[in-house]
């Protein structure tokens, strides 16, 4: 028979308190669905601030909000009425960036809000197929797309796209292997650039910014077919955590996440004790040991960089994304966006 002191009570009290501390922090995490959003799949997402968010989608829409993501203003971008806007990168409410998947491959920049676009590039070539974007800073950043000849297609702009060139050096891709353009988060660039793929096998591809040389590093996720591996990667201050899974199949739950201590990334990893809820597309750093990740099976979030994930909502998502400068948190779909509210 056990015997119970009152140090030994104290301490179960104790276990017990602080799990239904941290279960009803967890059921207070909402997700609440904006009401009368334009009927487009939307997987390109910027947040500004708190007040400030663009997204892109297919049909050749963009949508910015003034308001916190409450009301969006809609429009198609005249002459790409039939582009998929797979990313969007934007800088303020007057300035943004687009980029298209398919054929042609283009980027456009607005200046004045999304009145009126520029044509930055264009590429009929139906090899190019872009994936992701990503800025280092206002002036620096970076496109990829899947691989030509054997390496995967970067371009580089050093004058906030104003015009695009290729990288100096690419890197290589293995046989059948690629990115997905299912949310823009492929591609992380801070300091380091990050890519994560997928299809034949499943990596993450790094190296500076500023000189580019490239480490490869296996990710155990699923791979082996096209629609599986590695979709989105996300930098944290102790750890970078990698999201991905089977989209065909996405109530398979294995190997879905893949998490790498920030400074040895290429040494050591771990598979979560408790993972996600299937198939996830993006994951975003929301601070501590914080992130969200998201997916069409539903949202999940872990508090303890990335060991245990719970899910908090079942609405089907593309790409969540936390401001540049503010506590927004916002996720958008196939018609649909949504607020976070922690």
């Amino acid at each position: 028979m056990l015997k119970f002191n009152s140090r030994t009570f104290k301490v179960a009290s104790l276990i017990f308190v602080s799990f239904l501390l941290k279960s009803f922090h967890l059921k207070a995490q909402t997700i609440t669905p904006v009401k009368e959003v334009k009927r487009v799949s939307i997987r390109g997402l910027s947040v500004i601030d708190n007040k400030t968010a663009w997204v892109s989608g297919t049909g050749g829409n963009v949508g910015i909000t003034h308001d916190g993501g409450l009301t969006w203003t809609w429009r198609q971008v005249k002459g790409f009425e039939k582009s998929d806007f797979r990313d969007i990168e934007a800088f303020s409410d007057k300035e943004a960036i687009i980029m298209s998947s398919g054929t042609p491959a283009v980027i456009l920049k607005t200046a004045d809000g999304g009145l009126n676009w520029q044509l930055k590039y264009q590429q009929t070539d139906k090899a190019y197929f872009l994936d992701a974007m990503d800025f280092a800073d206002t002036k620096h950043g970076f496109i990829m797309g899947d691989p030509i000849d054997n390496k995967f297609l970067l371009l580089e702009t050093k004058n906030g796209g104003e015009t695009w060139a290729p990288a100096a050096d690419a890197p290589v891709a293995l046989k059948d292997e690629a990115a997905f353009a299912a949310s823009g988060t492929c591609l992380r660039v801070n300091g380091i650039i990050t890519i994560v793929t997928g299809g034949s096998v499943s990596r993450m591809l790094s190296s500076p910014v500023n000189k580019l040389n490239w480490i490869a590093t296996p990710l155990p996720l699923t791979n082996g077919e096209p629609s599986r591996g590695a979709f989105s990667v996300a930098y944290g201050k102790k750890q970078t955590i990698v999201v991905g899974g089977n989209y065909a199949k996405d109530k398979q739950t294995d190997s879905v996440v893949y998490i790498l201590p920030q400074k040895h990334a290429a040494q050591q990893g771990n598979i979560p004790q408790a993972g996600p809820s299937g198939y996830q597309s993006c994951v975003e750093y929301l601070g501590g040991g914080t992130f969200l990740s998201t997916g069409t099976p539903g949202s999940n979030l872990t508090t303890d960089g990335g060991l245990t994930w719970h899910k908090i909502d079942s609405t089907t998502y593309n790409v969540c994304r936390k401001a540049k400068k503010g506590s927004l948190i916002l996720l958008a779909g196939d018609g649909t966006i949504g607020i976070y509210k922690p």
